[in-house]
């Protein structure tokens, strides 16, 4: 069973990731990338790492597309379709892949690995939340409030760029 889930994750990311790649509307793009960042959630919790699919829906999922779709339609317009693409490029940029990919396979079989034992207590969520949150010498709290302010800042400019155009 956890195979077949498997596989129609899979597929889904698959099928997902062409519709996004190949689509001519930037908001049906963004809403097909949506669903390839849902699908690998779904890929985490099968294989049991609940933390990193949490943190793959409200990242990824949710904010990363939501500031997406917010770009888009503080930008350009809806209906908006892109060029076509030229032929010639489109064959380069596929001959590109199938080679990038020939390296990739031939780099992943051609090279024997070996697990490793798994340190005690390295994937413990509650260790990872006090070390990144944390005051002492590895700890991350001024980062975080530094990027959510300019997050904020972000968000505020964005806002007022689009007030601008429309009451023009």
């Amino acid at each position: 069973m956890e195979r077949l889930i498997f596989y129609i994750l899979a597929l889904t990311i698959i099928l997902f990731s062409v519709m996004t790649v190949t689509s001519r509307n930037i908001l049906r793009a963004a809403i097909y990338l949506l669903f390839v960042l849902l699908a690998t959630a779904g890929i985490y919790f099968l294989l049991n790492y609940n933390f990193l699919a949490a943190v793959q829906l409200t990242v990824y999922s949710g904010g990363v597309v939501v500031l997406i779709v917010f770009a888009v339609l503080l930008t350009a317009k809806i209906d908006h379709k892109l060029e076509p693409v030229n032929k010639v490029k489109s064959a380069l940029t596929a001959l590109l892949a199938i080679i990038g990919l020939g390296a990739i396979l031939w780099a992943v079989f051609g090279y024997n690995f070996t697990g490793n034992g798994m340190a005690e207590g390295a994937y413990d969520v509650k260790a990872i939340g006090s070390s990144l949150l944390s005051y002492g010498q590895y700890g991350y709290v001024l980062p975080f409030e530094v990027i959510s302010i300019l997050l904020l800042a972000a968000m505020v400019g964005a806002i007022m760029i689009a007030k601008r155009y429309k009451n023009d």
